[in-house]
């Protein structure tokens, strides 16, 4: 398959990228690591008419702590949130979420800012900046804002970056003391899209009381979503059987992923409940360990 004619335009700059993007909002498409918008374009699914290649950008690439957040740019590779030492150590559910990522040639290319802009339902970095209350540093030519992740992901595939933005920093806060994090999915072969998942941070304090809960549920809608109900049942409790079981339920309610002939609705539901179970509980066991 080989992809429509297009334009190809190689900026120097943000700046320059951004006024290349404003001169073609609408026909114009961000190449990063391309691990998405290349293969539409070969099935002609995207037919852009011209291609902005990010690759030889500066100032995109990085992952730095700046007062207590970490600040990851945009086309920061998979492979190197993977193996940063500093994210490991003090935002483990990166480093948790990233390894279920396609294989290693997929995340040697992909990129963070490519992941979120494309949306997809089943990836695992949304859900885990989900769970970790990020924020996103989106620029246009005019303008300059954050948009925290419940404002960002809209619906499938889709975002509230406007068609002359670009997403330049990933910022995600600071865990609490003591929190402990939790990233689980399952898929039919190894790096496949998965069927279900969820990313869990718990805080456990010294009588094993839950202070803090965050659970993001993976292919369950389209766009990522808290467990917010599930959330108000954790906290306080000693995340026992009953407080777990009874907070997955709620996790699961209402719920409706979209089934196929991979898995019914009715049996994406139930992965679900499995898979936030295991993330809480992997988030409790790594809480109680660091209190």
């Amino acid at each position: 398959m080989k992809p429509a004619a297009f334009d190809y335009s190689v900026p120097a700059t943000i700046d320059e990228a951004l006024e290349l993007l404003a001169e073609q909002p609408d026909e114009a498409k961000l190449l990063a690591g391309g691990q998405s918008l290349v293969p539409l374009m070969n099935f002609r699914l995207a037919r852009p008419e011209r291609l902005i290649d990010l690759n030889g950008v500066p100032g995109l690439d990085h992952v730095e702590k700046r007062n207590g957040h970490v600040v990851i740019g945009a086309m920061t590779r998979h492979t190197t949130i993977e193996r940063s030492s500093l994210l490991a150590s003090e935002w483990p559910l990166l480093t948790q979420a990233i390894t279920w990522v396609g294989h290693e040639q997929i995340r040697n290319r992909g990129t963070i800012g490519g992941s979120v802009a494309h949306a997809d339902p089943a990836a695992e970095l949304p859900v885990a900046l989900a769970a970790l209350d990020a924020r996103f540093h989106l620029r246009s030519r005019s303008t300059d804002r954050y948009l925290g992740w419940s404002d960002f992901f809209v619906t499938g595939f889709t975002t509230a970056l406007e068609t002359d933005e670009m997403v330049v920093d990933v910022e995600v806060p600071a865990l609490p003391p003591g929190a402990g994090t939790g990233f689980v999915e399952f898929a039919r072969r190894h790096g496949d899209f998965a069927l279900g998942g969820a990313a869990a941070v718990l805080v456990v304090d010294a009588t094993g009381t839950c202070r803090e809960a965050r659970l993001s549920l993976l292919a369950a809608t389209p766009a990522p979503v808290r467990a917010t109900q599930a959330e108000r049942l954790l906290v306080g409790s000693t995340l026992d059987s009953a407080a777990m079981s009874a907070a997955v339920d709620a996790a699961v309610d209402g719920v409706e992923p979209t089934g196929d002939i991979h898995g019914s609705t009715k049996y994406r539901v139930k992965l679900l409940r499995t898979m936030a179970h295991r993330a809480l509980s992997m988030a409790a066991t790594r809480g109680r360990n660091d209190t």
